[in-house]
């Protein structure tokens, strides 16, 4: 039967959210006349909406694939790239040649300087949907297609304490805590009565054996996080994220080399040419993929360099319909060094709301969706939410 790729169709999924991601608007923040808010605390643009990018691949014998990607920010120009630039030079491929697929449409755009952002973003969705078309038709799991399985479940961490004060984020951490979870990432942008006082508190409430981690949101110089690490490192955060600007590959080595706490770094990162800047230099020892950016075949790939160089995955979770986080389950089960696996508490529960899956959350770890492919599809709330591109 013919498996070639005979139809790619684009949709732009939208779902409301009462409270903005990361938490209330802070002091000075305000939702503009767009939908976006500028946090304060980094500069950085946020949606006041949840936004993916879906694809649904069909080939030519009628199987479908499904792939998503990151989309919360401007997302036509990611469906322009896919519709206009990549789906004609889709067609007719077939999903058995997905990683040198991913290598070709890459290529077409290199010379141009587009070797992250939009463009691969666009290539992610393909991607992803290319790899769960190819999945089903060999009626595989995702995850069988992708190596040995080490796990049962995928461990997870908890990520984000959405509450307005710093009161507020402390008891939220004690319900979780009650609940059983023992892992706490803090996100730095919303600490608006200071990002020390916000660790000395978790670490005071959870105890001891809770494992803190804090998210700095490229916010820093490398000096500046070198004394603002000095100074949490009383409170034994486990990892510090992101502390200096993605661009500032130099600097991020030369903190990492001096601080006292294990560094972590990379969901910004979209292939293994950027991972391996970073590796080569030993900048993290905790390197964070994040499948909405990389796609299954950067997310391999970027893993080989984390694996060669002794490097614990941390993958990172961010806002989608589900479908990446299908995804980047399926690989994460198959890796030797992973560490454990974000856990989006205020995403994930709504995501789950909008597709037909097994995929579940419980006891501090993910269980993987069962079935062919990614084992998630979109069910029928996706299509309340969902906006054909064309």
């Amino acid at each position: 039967m013919n498996a070639h790729v005979a139809k790619v169709e684009t949709f732009i999924v939208t779902v409301p959210r009462d409270t903005p991601y990361l938490g209330p608007l802070g002091p000075g923040e305000r939702v503009n006349s767009r939908g976006y808010v500028v946090r304060k605390g980094n500069g950085t643009i946020y949606p006041s909406v949840d936004r993916s990018i879906a694809v649904r691949i069909t080939a030519a014998d009628g199987s479908e694939g499904w792939g998503e990607t990151y989309g919360i920010c401007a997302p036509r120009a990611t469906t322009e790239i896919i519709n206009d630039l990549l789906v004609p030079e889709l067609i007719g491929r077939h999903p058995d040649d997905v990683e040198s697929i991913w290598d070709d449409l890459y290529g077409l755009m290199r010379v141009r300087g587009c070797t992250s952002g939009f463009h691969v973003d666009a290539i992610t969705a393909l991607d992803i949907a290319l790899w769960d078309l190819r999945a089903r038709r060999h009626g595989l799991p995702l995850w069988q297609m992708l190596g040995d399985r080490q796990r049962d479940r995928v461990p997870g961490y908890l990520s984000g304490l959405p509450a307005a004060t710093l009161q507020g984020r402390v008891e939220m951490a004690k319900r979780f805590r009650d609940e059983g979870h023992d892992a706490f990432k803090i996100h730095a942008v919303v600490s608006s009565e200071g990002i020390v006082e916000e660790v000395a508190a978790l670490r005071q409430a959870l105890g001891d054996d809770a494992l803190l981690m804090v998210d700095l949101h490229w916010k820093f110089s490398p000096e500046d996080a070198l004394e603002l690490i000095e100074r949490m490192a009383t409170y034994r955060p486990h990892f510090i994220e992101a502390p200096v600007k993605p661009e500032d590959v130099g600097g991020l080595a030369w903190l990492a080399r001096r601080s006292p706490v294990a560094i972590a770094a990379g969901e910004e990162w979209y292939t293994e040419y950027e991972a391996r800047l970073r590796v080569s230099q030993r900048s993290v020892a905790f390197i964070q993929p994040e499948m909405g950016h990389t796609g299954i075949t950067q997310f391999r790939r970027i893993n080989a360099l984390a694996e060669a160089g002794s490097i614990a995955t941390a993958p990172h979770a961010t806002v989608g319909a589900g479908l990446f986080l299908a995804a980047s389950l399926h690989a994460s089960v198959t890796l030797p060094g992973l560490w454990r696996h974000e856990w989006q508490h205020s995403v994930f529960s709504r995501s789950l709301e909008l597709l037909d899956t097994d995929m579940a959350y419980a006891d501090c770890s993910y269980s993987l969706p069962t079935g062919p492919g990614l084992g998630a599809c979109p069910g029928k709330r996706f299509w309340d939410y969902a906006e054909l591109v064309s």
